[in-house]
């Protein structure tokens, strides 16, 4: 690999994109604020208690349509989702989009006509954005830059950096549909069940698992690029703290189980675009879960570890062969442009 220039593995979600992150932008730009690394900013105001959550994200995924999304409802899901992830209800969303010459203006119209149902769905509002359109060849067809607001309740404190020893950790739902779906689009791939992305806004989820369990959840992550796996890195490397996994509770689709078989891929590293992991008190994590079930994005949540105070910043597997492992953060590029 040449190390003066920018691979894909360096948008990955893995040791490369951390690398990048922390040499680049927090060397140049790092603050308090920034420093967190959370999926949103949290901004305190100078009046009142509440607080504001800031996010921003670009999409580039390929194929820009794909079974269960596209394109538009990606990019709404996937800055709902992030303000989310640190307590906030979202309300308000912008979109700039780089438009390639030629690209057909029907296709155009489906993707903002999924976008304003997303957004619908999800409670926001567009409120700003910009468009520009460049030379055929210099932009794959569109791109889609949102940024996002929301307000975080004063009794909200949920970050990266606050897992706990003790807390269950928890996944909203089988893991890797996105990662698999892309892929099998975009290479044209065929499989005997049909399988869709499980792109979706979290918000009724996620504001039913605050109402139910104030102050219990310590950290919550939408595992996007890296898949799982990165994400209980993460967790595990900001909070100080180690993470235990068992294998057989992880829930995986027999459609996604069977295309990793095939493919010679991990479930553990396909990324999600309608999932969440949380880090909750023990003491309230079942009633987390069966609060979390009544959701259709989280039928199928589990508890599936654990944070331990044993071998901080890693993270092991107890694999389904009775051994175990450390799943440790992706380094090269599985699956580029899935977002």
């Amino acid at each position: 690999m040449n190390k003066g220039t920018i691979s894909l593995a360096h948008g990955n979600g893995g040791r490369l994109m951390q690398q990048l992150i922390n040499s680049m932008i927090l060397g140049n730009f790092g603050n308090p604020i920034l420093n967190r690394l959370d999926d949103s900013a949290v901004l305190p105001l100078k009046s009142g208690k509440k607080r504001i959550a800031f996010t921003t994200d670009s999409f580039v995924v390929n194929p820009i349509f794909f079974p269960g999304g596209d394109i538009g409802k990606l990019a709404v899901c996937g800055t709902v989702n992030d303000l989310l992830m640190v307590g906030a209800k979202p309300l308000f969303l912008s979109a700039g989009m780089i438009i390639e010459e030629g690209f057909p203006l029907d296709q155009l119209g489906r993707i903002i006509v999924s976008m304003k149902k997303t957004m619908q769905t999800a409670g926001v509002r567009l409120v700003c954005g910009d468009t520009k359109v460049v030379n055929k060849g210099n932009c794959d067809k569109i791109f889609i830059n949102t940024s996002g607001i929301g307000i975080i309740d004063e009794k909200q404190d949920i970050g990266i950096a606050r897992a706990r020893p003790g807390d269950a950790v928890i996944v909203s739902g089988t893991i890797g549909e996105h990662g698999i779906s892309i892929l099998s689009r975009r290479e044209g791939l065929r499989f005997a069940t049909r399988l869709k992305s499980d792109c979706a806004p979290l918000t009724c989820l996620v504001g039913a698992m605050i109402k139910a369990c104030p102050g219990a959840i310590h950290v919550m992550r939408d595992p996007t690029r890296g898949g799982t796996a990165a994400v209980l890195n993460e967790i595990a490397v900001s909070s100080n703290v180690g993470v235990e996994v068992d294998e057989n509770r992880v829930p995986v689709a027999n459609a996604v189980r069977a295309a990793c078989e095939l493919l010679g891929m991990d479930p553990l590293y396909l990324p999600c675009e309608g999932r969440l992991l949380a880090c909750v008190d023990s003491r309230k994590a079942d009633t987390v879960v069966r609060v979390m079930r009544k959701f259709s994005p989280g039928e199928k949540s589990a508890i599936i570890g654990r944070v331990v105070a044993a071998h901080r910043k890693s993270v092991y597997l107890r694999t389904s062969g009775g051994g175990a492992r450390i799943l440790d953060v992706p380094v090269q590029e599985q699956m580029p442009r899935i977002c």
